[in-house]
Parts: C-alpha cells; structure tokens; sequence
C-alpha cells in the first residue's frame, strides 16, 4: 500500500472508490465478432513499405494469418514485434482483400488477458495497482472495514466484473442500480468516519443539573416546541462529563436568542460567556437578556467600548469580538451567535481563552443559516445539531423577482409604504463603481434616492459608523441604503420592504437571511429581487419558497455539495458518485453502519 499512499489512498475502502472509467473485454475468443479484435499471434515477418509498415503473423485462437498494419512504427515496435516472439495483440479489424489486417495494435500484457479489464486512471503502474487490487478489495477485507456483505460485494464485481455486470454496464452506459448505490454509500461511509475521527471528545469543565422549569414560568409566553426540544438537547449536553459541541440551526426571527438565555440560566451558577458579531446585535442580546431573565442573574456587556473590570462577579457575559482581548473568567459555557460570521480560529480562540490543559467548555454555536438535512447527517459525525424550523408567528412576505420594466411600480410600492410609517431597506452589491459590474453601486444610486426622498440612510461594511448609523435609522430613516453588512440580526421593527439588486449574483442562503430583515413584528413584508434577467430559474424557484431549509436544499441542488470534511462548504462538488442533494436515504444508510 506504500505507493497508494503516495497518492493519497490510506486504506481499503478509499481504494474500492478508485472506480475504473471504462472496462475493455480481453477474453480470447475463437471468432471475430466486432470491429475490434484481441489475437494470440506469433510474429513471422516484417515489411516496411512507404508509408506504413506490415507484419504478418500467424493467430493461434481463430488458427489463421493475419496482418498487423502500423501506420507510425516507433523504434520500440521493432522490440516487441520481433520475429518468432508470441504475444497477445489488439487493435481495430480490417478485412482486405480477403485478408485479415488489425491496424495499428497494441501489445496487451499477459496479466490482462482473458478477463473483463478494468480500466483506471491512476498515476502508477497498471500491474503493480493490479497485485495491490486483487490483495486489498476482496469482499472479506471490505466487511472487516465496517461494510455490509452486499455493498461487499457490489464494490468487488465492479473491480472483477463478470459477464452480467459488464453487459449491464454497456447497456447502462456506466454504473447502475446497486452498483452505483454502492460506490455512494461507501464514499459517504469513508467521508463520516473520517469526520468521526477529527470529534475530540474532551472532559467537561464542569457538568450541570438545573430544572428548566423556573425559566419557564418567569417567561410571558410559551416558546415553540423546537425551542423547547432544544433547550432540553442542551440541558441533557449540560449533565454529561464530556465537553458538548452542538450547532443550533433556526430560521430567521425563529427564537434562537431565547435558547441562549435558557443556556445561560442552565448554567448561571458556573457562567456563561455568548459573544455575537457585531456591536448592535450585542446590545440587543444584552437588553432582551435582562428581560427574560431572572433578576439576580448578574449579566454584564462587553464591547470595546466597555472598560475592563472583574468579570468573575457575573453569570452571564454578553459581548462582541471584544472578549477575546479580556481576561476571562472560568465559564461551564461558551455559546456564539451568528457563528458564521466569525472564522473557525475566532470561535476556538474564545473557547481556548477559558478551557484548561484538559477540559474544556460546552460550546453552543447558533446559526440562522439553515443548512440541508443531507449536509447536517454528514457533518454530525463531528458535531451535534438542534434544528429550530418553526417560527413563533407565521411571517407574511412576498418575494417577487422584478427588472427594469417594474422600476415606476416599486417606486409606488417604496412610497405607500413609507406613507404608512414603514421603513425600506436597499442592498446594493458593491459599494464604488466597478467596470465589471453591470448594476449601479451604492455610491452611484445614492443621489437619486437623496433626491426624490426624504430621510434616506447610508452605510456599508467599510463604514466605522455603521452601527450608529443603523440604530439612527431604525428611530427616525424612511430609506437605508446599505450593502449585504446589514443581512445578520439587526432588529428594525418598522422594515416592511427589502430590494436586492443584482439578486442572482447572490446566494440563496444570503438572500434568505437579507430577506428575513423584513416583517419581524408581525407586518406584512415585501421582498424585490431586482435583475436583469427576470426569468431567472433559480430566483423564480427561491421566491415561491417562505422555509429556510427549504432554501437550504434549493442551494444545494443548485451549487452542488461542498467538502465539509476540508472546510471548503461553498461551492464544488467534492463527491464522485454521491450526490448530497438526493441520496439522503443513502447518506443515512451510511452513518447507521457507523453508529
């Protein structure tokens, strides 16, 4: 196995993945039946002719002469055709004049011959792979490796193919049925016990048991059954003596934020520490905390605006990207909100602020990006996942996708609604003009706004005022012109209307978040995905859609699966034969064989 691992292969399963490209029938046949032909030939002589060169030989398995006819003859011909030699030739078959020409032949190695011949493309040599083959994919190694005996034995005819299979896979034009099935739930099994193997299971640095019930009651609502079966995954995490890794996944406005505060109650008389992306969202997380939380949990915020002091005096610790820069207290929880917008070194940077040489803390991470139920089976093998789908009141947006024709109607549409004491938000892709980019910029559109409305606001990711920018907005602005910066977690209860320009260069997942900006209080709320290209499939598509996860799996269909194992989740398919967008029953196959 030295020289697979060259090339990356560790093990018997990932060499059973190295499926071949084509076959090519080498059995000796007594006739010739097709346009190509594989011959026992002994060479008896050689002539050389003006543009071509002619050997004849004599066929021993259909016991007749035949000319092998080269049309380039290379100096390394002349040693392996040499006279009296016996070999086994293939080529394309000619009949002239009567006679039997193979033109331009190759000499088939005698460890090919008399079998179905799979082909590979692999970067070492063909016989050498073969011994290693026929060593490593046997369907007894395969089972030993944690595979079924049928997917055993799917995986090792598609080596050593038969009869049947070969028919089938012409007829097919490639792998089929079982076979292909095979080859999927092998590369999903390989890809969750690799995933498997990176889950660092460490010590808890302490465990909890705290009733839930008291946060309950002090709450003036009931939250969704979602919420609850989260908060119950987590106080379950929260008892065990292991350090709990889970990803809470919840749609946008679904309530997220109220399973942070149920942690950090859980775990108010040994901390918790949350910290949120930006300034604005902190001290929103910051107020709500103080109102759904019992009065004597001491809570504190920290941005870098904040001046240091002992933070071991509070339970619970809210703050931005600013906590990484003070000391911290010990913490039973760490929890991250919106944790895509932070780096993975940011996110293990808090953690390893506070866990010791050998325990560590529960890590929550919340996230308002659904993701696929396919993609969520795979990355389970390394972490644990909540998902909360219902929202605690319906939502009412329409999504419409709108172009040039439809600008006067939007015009209305913007003018009605700030009329009502409703508030529009415009997300322009770029901030400056760019050559490449056929939709105006931020910076070029935002006179024309300035000129025909009143109390229009501007900000984007560049901008150091950002976040005073928006908190003005949200009080007194009719128009915030801004760039995708405003997709995570600001609350503006008087936003009614979003337009995305140049909508198709986004992605889905993007849009949905700048789309969940709207209607958060109950209004009715109006998406515009302004384009040039009305028609667009995948808008059309996305627009019909309200769910997340919906969403989720629309993206997906549309960009394929990433490499969640390497990190690289955006774009790419990183699978040969499985595909993350329909082979869920597979994938869930797969990760019961390692469970």
């Amino acid at each position: 196995m030295d020289k697979l691992h060259q090339i990356g292969i560790k093990d018997p399963l990932q060499l059973a993945l190295v499926a071949p490209n084509s076959y090519k029938d080498y059995r000796i046949k007594g006739f010739i039946d097709s346009d190509e032909a594989l011959l026992d030939v002994t060479i008896l002589d050689l002539h050389r002719l003006t543009k071509i060169t002619k050997i004849t030989a004599f066929a021993h398995n259909i016991d007749k002469e035949v000319e092998l006819v080269f049309f380039k003859f290379a100096s390394f011909h002349q040693n392996i055709f040499a006279k009296k030699k016996r070999l086994f030739v293939a080529g394309r078959v000619q009949w002239q004049y009567g006679s039997l020409q193979l033109l331009q032949p190759k000499h088939i190695a005698s460890y090919k011959v008399g079998k179905i011949f799979p082909i590979y493309k692999v970067p070492i040599r063909r016989d050498i792979f073969e011994k290693i083959k026929e060593q490593y994919v046997t369907k007894e190694t395969l089972t030993k490796e944690g595979l079924p005996e049928d997917i055993a034995a799917a995986l090792y005819t598609i080596h050593f193919p038969d009869e049947t299979f070969y028919k089938a896979y012409r007829k097919n034009g490639g792998f089929f049925g079982k076979y292909l099935e095979a080859l999927k739930c092998t590369e999903a099994f390989v890809y969750l016990r690799a995933l498997k193997q990176k889950k660092i299971s460490r010590k808890a640095l302490c465990s909890v048991d705290e009733a839930i019930d008291p946060f309950y009651k002090n709450l003036p609502f009931t939250p969704t059954l979602d919420q609850k079966r989260a908060i119950a995954d987590i106080q379950k995490d929260l008892q065990k003596d292991r350090a709990a890794r889970r990803v809470v996944v919840g749609d946008v406005g679904s309530g997220k934020s109220l399973v942070m505060f149920a942690t950090a109650f859980l775990a108010r008389k040994k901390r918790a520490i949350l910290m949120a992306p930006t300034t604005i969202l902190a001290h929103q997380l910051f107020e709500e905390a103080k109102k759904f939380l019992p009065d004597d949990m001491n809570i504190v915020l920290v941005t870098s605006d904040t001046k240091e002091e002992d933070l071991s005096i509070y339970n619970f610790i809210i703050g931005t990207h600013a906590l990484l820069y003070r000391s911290l207290p010990n913490a039973c929880v760490v929890m991250v909100d919106e944790q895509h917008r932070f780096g993975t070194e940011q996110r293990n940077r808090l953690k390893k602020l506070i866990e010791s040489k050998d325990a560590s803390p529960h890590f929550f991470q919340f996230s308002a990006t659904p993701i696929p139920r396919t993609q969520a089976l795979m990355q389970s093998a390394l972490v644990d996942y909540s998902f909360i789908k219902q929202t605690p009141f319906t939502k009412d947006i329409t999504t419409k996708v709108i172009g040039k024709e439809d600008f006067k109607e939007l015009l209305r549409h913007i003018t009605q609604e700030i009329a009502a004491n409703h508030q529009v938000l415009i997300v322009y892709p770029l901030v400056e003009e760019s050559e490449h980019y056929e939709y105006k910029s931020l910076e070029e559109a935002k006179a024309f706004w300035q000129k025909y409305f009143a109390n229009v606001y501007i900000t984007h990711g560049k901008d150091t005022q950002k976040d005073s920018v928006v908190q003005e907005f949200r009080e007194k602005g009719d128009i915030l012109l801004a760039t995708t910066v405003i997709e995570v977690g600001i609350s503006l209860p008087r936003l009614s209307t979003i337009v995305i320009v140049g909508a198709e260069n986004m992605g889905l997942a993007t849009l949905h978040q700048l789309r969940g900006r709207v209607a958060r209080t109950g209004l009715k709320g109006y998406c515009f995905l302004y384009t040039n290209d009305p028609s667009n499939k995948r808008l059309q598509e996305f627009s019909k859609l309200t769910s997340g996860f919906d969403v989720a799996e629309l993206d997906l269909k549309y960009r394929k699966s990433g490499d969640i194992l390497e990190g690289k989740e955006q774009s790419g398919k990183s699978f040969r034969f499985l595909n993350m967008a329909e082979d869920e029953e597979i994938i869930e196959r797969a990760k019961a064989l390692l469970d």
